[in-house]
Formats: structure tokens, sequence, C-alpha cells
């Protein structure tokens, strides 16, 4: 294969198919937000960071550029001799190695001059800085001198070319994966998932530790090749200890993985190995670098398992919005629920007569007059509507107070059945962890300021409505002297009577006075618009109040729904089918 000479590296064609989909899934997983407090959801967020990053440091750069050269991430546990290994196979001090940990505090991607316009761009590693190092023969290099933890420090990948290093593979000194620093975990993590082929360097007395090997077991799921080194090995040891090396690479599906022995021996006065230590490893990638058709293949081999994984995660992070998806659903349906039964039961209040007890009823018959009225009813509707239309030309107060007790007791019912429904969504949402984490130390039960007088505002609105459609009503020829002489006021009081009346829902004595007076008010109507008329009246007077009921009720709910999470509907489908349509990229490769 013929070196890049270009700052970014020759074109290479890509399968653009392939490409197109990465995007799509790499745009979607960054729009992932997974907001409620679910079981596991941190983990899932996690999973989406890292399926996201890694579709930026590695797959989308690898599949844009499949010629590359193949990045080889060093890693290993605290104390391995990470740093000692790749100052050897280079031949002489590159990275910073000591007793002091951690000592890798800023990784090092070693490559050979010819190498460097692959680097040098944002091809891999998009985020993190590039620093141009330089290459020194002192125990602390220059490239690395003054190595004080800082977040540009973290951020930072410094670039060494060096002759040394086999062209067509770059050597990249990571952080300790078991780092006390959680940057240095971090980072020693992302790098890996960015590797082709990873050197993992452990030691004959920590080779079975956990850390280390969540990330090997990691590396066999992105069919990734892996090379092991264990370091500082006793002789009486080495034939124990790496056959119990094996046999737990073999069990783990790591059996094909190569492994080279490090023997315990004295650096020397820079710090380094004997040449013949890391001989074995040194021949191993150099003979990967010169092999073109063998570097491809492991970069395809690698790049189709990460894919495969990419699948497996993004299908993870799917049932998770779906979770989020059935949660918030759940939240507003308990929310929906509990204001749809409160507008259920103030209807039920505005027309089975429960508003005509109490100040409503003392009000109409106050507007009617006494018993000789309701005498007066039984002889003729004539004589009614002269008394009545009498009644009405005079002072019009009564039927005013008609309204405002109406508007008064209305508001009331309305007023309480709102409070109960957001009582009931409050104790709902507490219930389920995510609606405790959406309210937090709110307290949202009871009724929204300024909720009273909303409506009031809304009860005003459907009595002046009622008086338009009164008005309608009696501009005919036939009925406008009738209507007139009763009055807008009265003739709406009285419809408003006939609203709230119109099942059989009061006992007892009840039904001779708040069922007698609403009969009046029917009787009274129907002498001015006749029977008909007054049915479409009240039946559209009532639609009309519970459509505004209705409003003012969804309206209130919304200072609970506001606060679900925002979102497509279908998003957790279009990650299923990311899901689907990443399996059948890997299985094509």
């Amino acid at each position: 294969m013929r070196a890049p000479k270009t700052q970014a590296g020759p074109p290479n064609p890509t399968p653009a198919p392939a490409v197109a989909l990465l995007e799509a899934v790499r745009e979607d997983l960054s729009a992932v937000l997974l907001p409620l407090a679910l079981a596991d959801v941190e983990q899932a967020r996690q999973d989406t960071r890292n399926a996201v990053a890694q579709l930026d440091d590695y797959i989308l750069p690898r599949y844009r550029s499949l010629d590359a050269p193949l990045l080889a991430v060093v890693g290993g546990s605290t104390g391995a001799g990470k740093s000692t290994l790749v100052n050897a196979l280079v031949g002489h001090p590159v990275t910073r190695s000591g007793a002091i940990r951690p000592t890798t505090r800023q990784p090092i991607l070693l490559h050979h001059p010819a190498d460097a316009g692959w680097f040098e761009g944002h091809r891999v590693l998009p985020t993190l800085n590039r620093i141009r190092g330089t290459v020194s023969t002192d125990p602390v290099p220059a490239s690395r001198a003054g190595a004080t933890p800082d977040a540009e420090a973290i951020s930072s990948l410094v670039l060494v070319s060096d002759q040394a290093v086999p062209q067509g593979i770059a050597l990249l000194d990571a952080p300790d994966v078991d780092s006390i620093s959680d940057d240095n975990r971090r980072l020693a993590g992302q790098l890996l998932a960015a590797a082709d082929l990873w050197v993992f360097v452990t030691t004959a007395n920590r080779y079975a530790d956990a850390v280390p090997w969540k990330l090997l077991l990691d590396a066999s799921s992105r069919d990734i090749m892996v090379a092991v080194v264990l370091d500082r090995v006793p002789a009486e040891a080495e034939v124990e200890v790496s056959a119990d090396l094996r046999a737990l690479l073999q069990k783990e599906g790591l059996g094909d993985a190569g492994l080279f022995i490090v023997p315990e021996t004295d650096l020397d006065h820079l710090g380094m190995l004997p040449t013949n230590a890391v001989e074995p490893l040194r021949r191993w990638l150099q003979d990967l670098a010169a092999d073109a058709a063998g570097r491809s293949e492991i970069a395809r081999r690698t790049l189709n398992g990460t894919v495969k994984a990419l699948a497996g995660r993004v299908g993870t992070v799917a049932h998770a919005v779906h979770g989020q998806e059935r949660a918030a659903a759940t939240l507003r349906a308990d929310a929906e629920a509990a204001y749809r039964s409160a507008g259920t039961r103030i209807l039920d209040a505005t027309k089975d007569g429960a508003l005509l007890r109490g100040e409503v009823l003392a009000r109409w018959q106050d507007f009617v007059g006494t018993g000789e009225f309701f005498r007066a009813l039984e002889q003729n509707i004539g004589r009614l509507r002269d008394r009545v239309g009498a009644f009405f030309r005079g002072e019009p107060t009564p039927a005013v107070r008609v309204e405002a007790a109406i508007e008064t007791g209305l508001q009331a019912v309305i007023l309480d059945e709102a409070a109960n429904a957001g009582e009931e969504t409050d104790q709902r949402w507490r219930s389920d962890p995510a609606g405790r984490e959406l309210l937090g130390t709110d307290d949202l039960s009871g009724t929204s300021p300024g909720f009273a007088e909303v409506a009031a505002a809304e009860i005003r609105a459907w009595q002046a409505g009622l008086m338009e459609l009164i008005r309608t009503e009696g501009q005919g020829k036939r009925t406008q002297a009738r209507w007139l002489s009763f009055g807008i006021n009265g003739l709406g009081a009285a419809l408003m009577i006939v609203v709230f009346s119109m099942t059989a829902g009061l006992t007892g004595l009840e039904i001779g006075v708040a069922g007698g007076t609403a009969v009046v008010g029917q009787r009274l109507l129907e002498a001015v618009f006749g029977e008909d008329a007054v049915r479409r009246l009240a039946q559209t007077a009532r639609d009309d109040l519970h459509a505004r009921c209705q409003r003012l009720l969804q309206a209130e709910q919304q200072k609970f729904l506001q606060r679900l999470p925002e979102g497509g509907a279908d998003t957790g489908r279009i990650l299923t089918d990311h899901a689907a349509a990443l399996a059948r990229l890997a299985d094509k490769a």
C-alpha cells in the first residue's frame, strides 16, 4: 500500500449507503435525552453517549478512510508498564514512566512521519486537541515535561512523529484503565473504543484484575484484534502464569489473542527495557505494518465487529427510549384521566339540579315571587306571561342576582373539582419515581394561582353567550314582542335554571321547590319561544358550558403535562429500525 502524502490522507472510495446510515444513527442518537428517572436510566444515558462518541471517534472515520493506518492503543492497568513498553518498542524514551500515579497525563500518539497526514487533522478522535510533541532522550521527555493534569491537558492528544514506528501502524499510549483519576479512566475508555487493535499490558500479579477484563470482554464483543503483553514475569513463574492467562483468554472468547511475555528485568539509566525483551512484539507489529492486505483485513474485521456491537447498543437505547415513552404516556394518562373525571363531575352537577339549591334557589324564588306565582302557573300561560312580563318591566335586579348566584355556585363546583383533580394527579405522579422527580419539591395539588379568576371570567362569558342566544332566537317577527316584554336578563335567568335541571336529580322537598321552579322557567320560555326552541336553546347552552369547562380543565392540567419531556413519539421506533439496519450492515461485511 502506498503511504498517504497529503495532510488529510488520500481519498478512498467509501460505501456511501453505509456512511449515510451511520450518519443518520449518529444524528438520532445525539438527540436522545432520556430525562425520566427510570430504572437503569443512567446506564442507558452512558450507552447513548458512548455510542455517539464511538461513531465520531472510530466508526465514521474508519468507514470514510478504510486505507488509513491502523491505530494500536496500548492500554492496561495502573503500573503495568505501558509507557515503558512503548519506549522499548521505539528504542528511546518518548513517554513518561515512573512510580507516581497516574503517570500518563496526556495520551501520546506515535506515528511514522509519512503517516502524519492521517492524524494531524481531526479524522479520528475529533474531540481531542492536537499538540505536536518532540522526541527526547531525557528520562522525562520534553513532550511530557510539567505534566500537571488540567482540563486542557486531558482533552489533548500529543502527536509524536518517529521513524522507529512502522509505517502503517500508529501506537497510542493511553491512560490507565483503572486510574484513580476519573478523567483518565474516561479517556482510556474513549481511546480504546477508537482502536483498530489493542495491545493490552498487564503483569504477573494483576492479570486477573476485574477492570481490565471488563474492557477485554468489550473488545471481544467488537471482534477487535488483541495482543496481550504479560509484563515483569519472573522466570520461575512464566510457564504457570502464562498457561493460566491463556486459559482465561480462551474461556472469555479471546483464545486467538497474541500473548507476549516480557520477563522481569532491570531498567537502564533512561528507564529503558533491554531491546530483546520486546523483540517478539516489535516484530509482530512490523509484520502487520508490512502486510497491506492484512492491515485492511484487521481494519474491516474490527469495523464490522464494532458496527455489530453498536447495533446491540442502539437496540438497548431504543428499549430505554420506549420505556421513557411508556412512562411519559402513563403520567400523561394519569393527569388527563383525573381532569377528565373532574369534567364529568362538573357536567353532572350542572344537569342534576344540584346547583338549584342554596343561594341560586333563593335568588330564583326572589325573582319569580312567592307561592302565589306557582298557583298562577296552574291556570293559563297567558296570565303567567302578563304577570311575569310586568315583573320584568320593573326592577331587573332580581334577574341579575340569579346570574350572580349561578356564577358563584358554578365557580365553586369548578374550583372544587379542579382542586380534586390536581390533588389526585399530584398523588399519582408522586407514587411514580419518574413523576416524583419531575415534580421535585413543587406542590401542584389544588388549583393554579389565578385559576379562580379565570374560571369566573369563563362563566361570565358563558352567561353572555347565553344571552346572545336568546337575543338571536327572539329576532323573529312572531316572538319579538314577547321576549321584549320579558327582558333578556329575565329570560336568560330562566334558561340557566332550565339548563341546570334537565334531569331528575332532586329528592323529597327539593322536587317541590327547586324542581317546581325549573318548571316555571321552562314554561315561561316556552311561552316566548315554543317548546322545541327551548329544548334546543338549553342543549346549546349546556354544550357551550361543557366545552368551556373542558377548556378550563385542559389548561389547568398543563401545569403537569408541560413537565413531561418533549420528543417525537417515533424516536424509539426509529432507533429500533436503526439497530436492525446496523445488524444487517454488519452481516453483509
